[in-house]
């Protein structure tokens, strides 16, 4: 049975998905901001956020939230903080690439401990609870089971905020393709954790991403069986976003195969 937490998260992620359906056949009318270069929020991404804030306030008004569209709100110092991404995934949404996510986790003193990532298209909630296992729609999942780099199939990103590393990126991609079947790119960090999580992929690599698009996906993969880690292989939820996901085999050796090409910046 999921906990609480996991329920209202739920709640609150199904909430924000109806927003993003409605959304959907009209896209051309949506009012889109530009809030950093090629960085992206609509006015889906912030009434879906929204929608989740009311649901989490309402189950638990002394946690503080940390919201990509709203920034932080709460109790300052609190002990419980949660990570919200209403829309994991905008560029893919408001071209109509269908491949976009809720993010939800819970930190405990920054550690994640609940999570929950929807995917409204493919109707597919992913969840996870500290020590209680991984989820997909109440099944439980676990991260595949390939034991090499040979043959895997990993997925990654080239964030806009990191274009400064894009040399470095294209050398980890350049090291990883020595040995993998191949690497997606699908826009979505939320997603690329999850299909983790569940064998879809088998490893994940990213640079650059903030706590909201990868706490809820670093659990699912943790209690699925799998690891994070930063770039360096330090096993954290990494402070840099300079993140590593798979399972334990898998993590290893991405992380021995990108070191070469690692930035002193990008070993945090």
């Amino acid at each position: 049975m999921a906990r609480p937490a996991v329920t209202i998260a739920i709640r609150a992620a199904r909430a924000a998905g109806g927003v993003i359906l409605r959304y959907m056949n009209r896209l051309s009318s949506v009012a889109v901001i530009e809030k950093h270069h090629l960085d992206f929020a609509s006015e889906v991404d912030r009434e879906a956020e929204s929608q989740i804030v009311r649901e989490l306030h309402r189950a638990y008004p002394d946690h503080a939230i940390l919201g990509e569209e709203t920034g932080t709100s709460g109790k300052a110092g609190a002990r419980f903080m949660w990570a919200v991404d209403p829309l994991d995934g905008t560029h893919n949404y408001l071209r109509g690439i269908p491949h976009f996510a809720v993010s939800i986790a819970l930190l405990d003193h920054g550690e994640p401990v609940h999570a929950v990532i929807l995917d409204p298209l493919r109707n597919e909630i992913f969840s996870a609870s500290k020590g209680d296992g991984a989820f997909l729609n109440d099944r439980r999942i676990r991260v595949g089971k390939r034991e090499t780099l040979d043959g895997a199939l990993l997925a990654t990103g080239f964030p806009y905020r990191e274009r400064a590393h894009l040399d470095a990126q294209i050398a980890m991609t350049h090291a990883l393709l020595q040995r993998a079947e191949d690497i997606r790119r699908t826009g979505s960090a939320a997603l690329d954790l999850a299909w983790t999580s569940m064998g879809r992929l088998d490893g994940y690599f990213e640079t650059g991403l903030k706590l909201w698009d990868m706490a809820a996906g670093c659990l699912l993969v943790r209690e699925a069986g799998g690891r994070y880690c930063n770039l360096a292989g330090v096993d954290a939820v990494p402070a840099s976003g300079n993140l590593v996901a798979a399972n334990h085999h898998i993590a290893a050796q991405l992380v021995e195969t990108i070191a070469p090409a690692l930035t002193a910046s990008l070993k945090l």
